[in-house]
């Protein structure tokens, strides 16, 4: 049971590290560029928050990748999950996850897509710069990994329907509450995700295909979907409280003693 657990919370843990990457760093040399209506803090510090910023989005997305693979072989192919998910192999596919996650923002450096971008306040992937690097980062960034993610969960849903109306034999593997409840949450971080980063990604596509779009978007429209894209990374924290009970029990601790440190 500890190296189910382990497995499986490895790539959660890795999420929680791409979640941070962005409040480090990047986001107070936004609220810093807000205040000042523009940025102060240079070239290089735009380059490294460009980097970061991309850092934490494309780990999010390959980390999840990770979480909805790591649950379909547990669930759909449990015969085989220990050996695929020991605790050496999953160190080996968390360090592969932030490898792919770096070679992946290197390029940026080259085609120099990391630029300031008035409207958003952010040193960001200039979508612009390329037509086509920016097709192929939307989908080998984006569609790829949620194409697959959605591969996963379709595949744990189905047998989860096929378990609960008793089509399969009574000899196969039964699924427990408790992993159910595991799945269901990352399930919801996915979706969340997708919902979030959907409209920046699809803006960023069609406008790469058509670059006269660039000029028919409203304004408002692209800053909204850049900021709901960034606001996910502070709702995984929210989701994992509101359906973990083992999350919840320790958000109450430390709240309890932060309050009992300021009384």
């Amino acid at each position: 049971m500890s190296l189910i657990i382990s497995s499986g919370n490895a790539f959660v843990v890795s999420l929680a590290i791409a979640d941070l990457v962005v409040a480090i760093y990047p986001y107070p040399l936004v609220l810093t560029a807000i205040f000042h209506d523009g940025w102060i803090a240079g070239y290089i510090h735009c380059q490294i928050s460009g980097f970061l910023m991309g850092l934490s989005v494309i780990g999010s997305i390959f980390n999840i990748t990770g979480i909805a693979i790591n649950r379909y072989c547990y669930i759909c192919h449990s015969l085989k999950y220990d050996k695929l998910f020991s605790n050496k192999n999953t160190a080996c596919y968390v360090i592969l996850v932030w490898v792919l996650t770096i070679l992946a923002i290197v390029p940026n450096w080259f085609v120099e897509s990391l630029q300031y971008d008035l409207r958003v306040y952010s040193c960001t992937f200039a979508q612009s710069v390329s037509s086509l690097y920016t097709i192929t980062v939307v989908v080998v960034h984006f569609i790829l990994p949620i194409s697959i993610v959605t591969y996963c969960y379709l595949r744990i849903w189905i047998l989860v329907i096929q378990v609960r109306k008793r089509v399969k034999p009574d000899n196969r593997p039964k699924i427990k509450p408790h992993d159910f409840r595991n799945f269901l949450t990352m399930f919801v971080v996915f979706v969340l995700f997708a919902v979030c980063w959907a409209p920046l990604n699809f803006i960023g596509l069609a406008v790469a295909m058509n670059p006269r779009l660039g000029m028919a978007i409203p304004e408002w429209l692209f800053t909204a979907s850049y900021f709901m894209a960034y606001f996910n990374s502070c709702l995984n924290a929210v989701v994992y409280g509101v359906l973990n009970h083992n999350f919840r029990k320790e958000y109450k601790r430390i709240v309890l003693a932060v309050f009992k440190l300021r009384c």
